[in-house]
């Protein structure tokens, strides 16, 4: 018998959930974050633009798992702007219903810009984004925007759609901060239990600055030591702890501050899961 549309749906939303649990087991983790990374030939690493000062009027709605998310994400990072990420995940309660009556529709990723109208489709929010901010450098449109999109989708594929529905969780009183850039693997899988527990956020972009900030942090210390510090949030990391490394996160409520992808996984669940 042919199975039909509704079936078929489900078993799609049950074969993405499994893939979505497969992903998290110990030896599949990270592997598949670092697949997720090569799907997009990881764009979202560099600034571009270095911005003055931080930027505090971007406020995006969207969810980790979702790819024309990712490609707005990636432009974050390269114009080195910092942002309030409101988590949307399918079936979310939070943020959701704000995003509606903001926009008028529940449709992500979203962005808002105090002052401006809200945005929606991914190529308009990244043409609105580099004419605010790009200092005069060209978005990418066109075959550019169609092939980042499909490698996107690839690169949600590669995660099982983690970071694509929300669990119960207990919400915080303050946002969080994270301290990330988009092609981090660690840093992907604390967004995505970010998104997944509907935990709103401070991103702080944390893009590489120039060529000795590539490569784990080990590198640096060891092999370039004296190199200068370039980005803001990156020398604003270095007073604070005196490394540079993501994904750092704080967290206002508890004064809780820690590195590690494990490490703050663990903290998300056992403060704020239920």
């Amino acid at each position: 018998m042919a199975r039909t549309p509704a079936a078929l749906s489900r078993a799609a939303v049950n074969a993405s959930l499994a893939l979505s649990r497969l992903s998290r087991l110990p030896g599949v983790n990270l592997p598949t974050s670092l697949i997720a990374s090569s799907a997009r030939a990881w764009r979202g690493s560099n600034v571009r633009v270095h911005q003055p000062q931080e930027v505090t009027e971007i406020t995006l709605y969207e969810f980790e798992g979702c790819p024309f998310c990712r490609v707005v994400r990636e432009v974050l990072t390269e114009l080195d702007l910092d942002v309030h990420i409101r988590p949307c995940p399918a079936g979310g309660r939070v943020f959701r219903e704000a995003a509606e009556r903001l926009g008028g529709k529940q449709q992500f990723p979203l962005l808002i810009i105090e002052g401006e109208a809200p945005l929606y489709e991914s190529a308009d929010i990244i043409a609105r984004l580099y004419a605010r901010y790009g200092n005069g450098q060209s978005a990418p449109s066109g075959l550019a925007m169609r092939l980042a999109l499909a490698g996107s989708q690839a690169a949600s594929l590669s995660r099982g759609l983690a970071g694509l529905r929300a669990r119960p969780s207990r919400q915080p009183k303050q946002p969080l901060v994270l301290y990330s850039f988009e092609s981090s693997p660690y840093s992907r899988m604390v967004r995505e239990r970010l998104c997944e527990l509907e935990l709103p956020y401070r991103l702080k972009n944390f893009g590489k600055a120039r060529a000795t900030d590539i490569g784990p942090p080990f590198v640096r210390t060891r092999f370039f030591p004296d190199a200068p510090v370039d980005s803001r949030n990156r020398r604003e990391m270095l007073a604070k702890t005196g490394r540079t490394q993501v994904p750092y996160l704080e967290d206002p409520n508890t004064g809780a501050a820690m590195f590690e992808s494990r490490v703050i996984n663990n903290y998300l669940e056992s403060v704020y899961a239920r």
